[in-house]
């Protein structure tokens, strides 16, 4: 087998396959029945929670020690987990091996040192770690039932980014379209392909507010899609118009690009540069401003959990793509 690893870098380096056919070779080698029999796992002691020093686990899972077992509790997950036909595993180690998998783009066979479990065994705690959070949470995303989301709280937001100099008194959050790249699939390209950054990928639209949550996920769309045409198939003006109100009935909106259409509940910068007057101009200055400062929220997702960054893990029908960048909006409210 190590023979095979020193042919394929061999291959590599006189330019005979890719960077994605390389990486697709050796994950799939890393997870053949014939190179995990001989993955010297059983040599690796098992994952040691108490042992665990506080730096390890801020770079290794992208938590602190003491925010994970507190997290487990918020997720919901037991303190063992059964896994039918497969394996059994704690619960916080079961966390760990899914925030491990998600902060940078390894492959199975590089966390067995750390946890001491066969890749096959990892792969499916993982799995069961993403479909436990996305169908006990994944919800929260969408639902507007939330306690972050009353009508005092919503009105506590607008007068936040009026405070940080937003002409819109009533302006709560921001709305944009995520563009997120994924490996380019074998069938169906031009569904997925994006013209505008020009490269295969899915889109979710995403409300942020100035406390740092991601209010509302939705997704994942075709990413040819416009954003336009995605706010009228996910609805979310339907419940915009039923939830976004003060306390005293003045409605409430989201600013998003021009790319929006102008709605009471949700509003765009002026447009035709040529007709606008100096008023129109600082308006579209400041809430530009305002919105860059709270729209770092998007960049976070990709920053904390760096597996939903890199395409090459991506795969259409290998992947759960979608499940896997909401399961990392989840982690990142948490």
């Amino acid at each position: 087998m190590d023979e095979i690893f020193d042919t394929l870098l061999s291959s590599y380096d006189d330019g005979l396959i890719s960077d994605e056919e390389l990486l697709l070779l050796q994950d799939y080698l890393c997870i053949s029945p014939n190179r995990h029999s001989n993955f010297p796992y059983r040599d690796y002691n098992p994952f040691d929670w108490e042992n665990l020093d506080e730096l390890t686990c801020k770079v290794e899972f992208r938590f602190d020690k003491q925010d994970i077992p507190r997290l487990q509790e918020a997720l919901q997950f037991p303190e063992m987990i059964f896994i039918p036909h497969a394996t059994d595993c704690p619960g916080l180690e079961a966390l760990c091996i899914l925030l491990k998998r998600f902060a940078y783009p390894v492959r199975y066979c590089d966390m067995v040192p750390m946890f001491g479990r066969s890749v096959p065994e990892l792969c499916k705690i993982t799995q069961y770690a993403i479909n436990r959070i996305y169908n006990n949470h994944g919800f929260r995303l969408q639902s507007w039932n939330q306690p972050f989301l009353s009508p005092e709280n919503l009105e506590s937001y607008a007068n936040a980014i009026h405070v940080k100099g937003s002409p819109l008194l009533t302006c709560f959050g921001f709305i944009d379209g995520t563009v997120r790249p994924i490996c380019r699939p074998s069938v169906n390209q031009r569904i997925v392909y994006n013209g505008h950054k020009r490269l295969h990928a899915i889109k979710f639209q995403s409300i942020c507010i100035p406390n740092g949550l991601i209010a509302n996920l939705s997704g994942p769309w075709e990413g040819r899609m416009h954003d336009a045409r995605i706010l009228g198939e996910s609805g979310l003006m339907q419940d915009l118009r039923q939830h976004t109100f003060a306390l005293d009935g003045t409605p409430l909106c989201l600013y998003g690009d021009s790319a929006y259409p102008l709605r009471v509940h949700l509003q765009q910068p002026f447009r035709n540069n040529a007709a606008l007057t100096e008023d129109m101009r600082q308006y579209n200055k400041a809430m530009s401003s305002v919105r860059v400062s709270v729209e770092w929220l998007f960049g976070e997702i990709t920053k904390y959990f760096k597996f939903v960054d890199f395409k090459q893990q991506l795969k259409i029908r290998l992947s759960p793509i979608g499940k896997i960048y909401i399961v990392s909006a989840v982690l990142q409210n948490s």
